[in-house]
């Protein structure tokens, strides 16, 4: 098992930033990491990685503007994924922390690192979408 978290003040109301983050079919716009989304109803989703690798989440706990959580997993990994969300005036914290177990024993020393490259991404991502 991986934990990784990444915080970070974002300079967007949580509004904006709540939406951008919960609009999944919007991800491929702005996502650096996805080609597509696919919705398949209002608690799963799929993303496919620019070389068409996927992963299936289930939406398990919504919080409006406070909490967002959801599993995921694909045949590499399976984990759970929170998502915290604090307004700071006109700026937003954001603070994820990913709990990942990987289903392949020689890819146990690299899900901490490949888990930071992601949230890393995803952050940087997100900012730049909302300047």
């Amino acid at each position: 098992m991986a934990i990784s978290n990444i915080k970070e003040i974002i300079s967007s109301d949580i509004h904006k930033v709540w939406e951008a983050v919960l609009a999944v079919d919007k991800y491929s716009t702005w996502r650096s990491d996805l080609s597509k989304t696919e919705i398949i109803n209002e608690k799963q989703f799929i993303e496919y990685a620019k070389n068409e690798y996927a992963t299936t989440f289930t939406v398990t706990v919504v919080k409006p503007y406070k909490r967002w959580e959801f599993d995921m997993e694909n045949s590499n990994m399976k984990g759970h994924w929170v998502g915290i969300f604090t307004s700071k005036g006109n700026d937003t914290e954001i603070d994820f922390t990913e709990n990942v177990t990987p289903k392949k024993w020689f890819m146990k020393p690299f899900v901490k690192f490949y888990l930071k490259k992601q949230q890393t991404q995803f952050v940087l991502d997100l900012k730049k979408a909302l300047e």
